[in-house]
């Protein structure tokens, strides 16, 4: 039975994409040797970083804008205190956004470096909205934002105009949709929600924030080293870049960033409008600022609970159930998530509808 994986993460990547890197891990580039076992310094590895770092550029729109792309190892959690490593001054300080757990873990990382302002907070709520009408200090020596927040189901539909740097993680909506991506001095995004595998972080950041805070950064937490180094400073995640690779070329093939946020919009709102119009259900997130890359949902009667998981779990549906913070369920539906899997779940909670 074919399974429709809605996990949050690692997540659904392309077919083709598993395709092409089955067929690399046996044989890759006609060389006789493994994609696992090749030399990150051979020719091969080294057309495939450069291909990689070029083309995430390219799909942000920021090829010849100062930017540099990375694909570094330790995931958004070590890009967490990397920020303000090479950002926050001496004595400084940083605006973060508080809009979820992974927030929360970047403002504690970056506490151990200076004073960390937190500008808003929708804790309270349970983070179920993203804050709104906040004020960045204009002393500050960057604000941190989440864009998408995969527990609870909420997404940035705006980022606030400041006169400070602007670090933003996109972990699990980067290359979902177009957005003027030069606003931004510094992103960050762990490949395994909607870019890869797990073992490779991308960090696109512009060249002229770096070496001016007067720290010591230790090397392997130091952006301007890695970018000198070309993203080869120590051995880089082979595989997961490779895979990053293919599925950066899988956008591009789809038209771009922009063709595929179309197609997000059709999948978020298909469920949505499901969600909406289906009495046994109700949203998680407040409507203005619901997810299109994770939707948190749950039965208004939790009587319901068994029989809607056997139906989706006979329809060959994975990854449902929501997380602990919210319980409920959440529909990942990152970018390689095609429509038809979208409409086996509408289709399963209309047949629970007509059950009750």
């Amino acid at each position: 039975m074919k399974k429709h994986n809605y996990s949050a993460g690692p997540s659904i990547l392309p077919q083709e994409v598993f395709e092409k890197a089955s067929k690399a891990i046996l044989d890759f580039n006609d060389s006789g040797l493994s994609i696992l076992e090749i030399s990150h310094r051979s020719k091969d590895f080294v057309a495939v970083m450069d291909e990689a770092r070029s083309l995430a550029l390219e799909l942000l729109g920021l090829q010849g804008k100062g930017y540099q792309a990375l694909f570094l190892q330790g995931g958004a959690s070590t890009a967490f205190l990397m920020a303000p490593y090479n950002l926050m001054k001496e004595n400084g300080k940083a605006a973060y956004l508080d809009s979820g757990t992974w927030a929360t873990a970047a403002i504690k990382e970056a506490k151990y470096f200076g004073e960390t302002v937190i500008v808003g907070s929708s804790k309270e709520e349970n983070y179920n909205h993203i804050p709104k009408g906040y004020e960045i200090p204009s002393d500050a020596d960057y604000f941190h934002c989440t864009s998408n927040n995969t527990i609870f189901g909420t997404q940035m539909k705006e980022f606030p105009t400041t006169n400070v740097p602007v670090v933003c993680d996109m972990s699990s909506d980067i290359f979902s949709r177009d957005l003027d991506f030069s606003k931004f001095d510094l992103i960050y995004a762990g490949a395994q929600k909607n870019m890869g595998p797990a073992g490779t972080t991308l960090v696109v950041v512009k060249e002229e924030i770096l070496e001016k805070n007067g720290r010591t950064i230790p090397s392997m937490l130091d952006y301007a080293k890695h970018i000198k180094a070309e993203s080869m400073y120590n051995t880089p995640p082979v595989f997961s870049v490779y895979v990053s690779l293919l599925t950066l070329q899988w956008i591009k093939s789809k038209g771009g960033v922009a063709a595929v946020e179309k197609l997000n919009d059709a999948k978020a709102d298909l469920l949505y409008a499901e969600i909406d119009r289906n009495p046994l259900f109700k949203g998680a997130a407040a409507v203005e600022d619901r997810s299109k890359m994770n939707v948190t949902f749950l039965l208004n009667n939790d009587e319901h609970t068994a029989t809607f998981d056997a139906l989706w779990k006979e329809a060959g549906i994975s990854g449902l159930p929501g997380h602990r913070s919210v319980g409920g369920y959440r529909a990942s539906i990152y970018n390689a998530m095609p429509i038809e899997s979208v409409q086996v779940l509408v289709d399963v909670m209309k047949a629970l509808e007509t059950k009750i």
